[in-house]
């Protein structure tokens, strides 16, 4: 059975939403995690600001996820 266009690019706007969120994240992690690798006094301080990001790009990938299959 053939997909319709519109469903296919969907999907793939819905997974490329989500490897860009798996990136940010990862990325954000990474450089949190060299900061306390360099200054651990500030680990407290640095886990809450990665925590709330990521809470931001988490939300920013259900929205535009969201648009994606409200397209298809």
């Amino acid at each position: 059975m053939m997909v319709p266009m519109a469903m296919s690019t969907a999907a793939v706007g819905a997974g490329l939403t989500l490897v860009g969120a798996g990136l940010g994240i990862g990325l954000l992690w990474a450089a949190g995690l060299q900061s306390m690798a360099r200054q651990p006094e500030l680990q407290g301080k640095l886990q809450t600001v990665m925590i709330i990001g990521a809470a931001f790009i988490e939300g920013t990938a259900l929205f535009a996820m969201v648009i994606c299959l409200m397209k298809g």
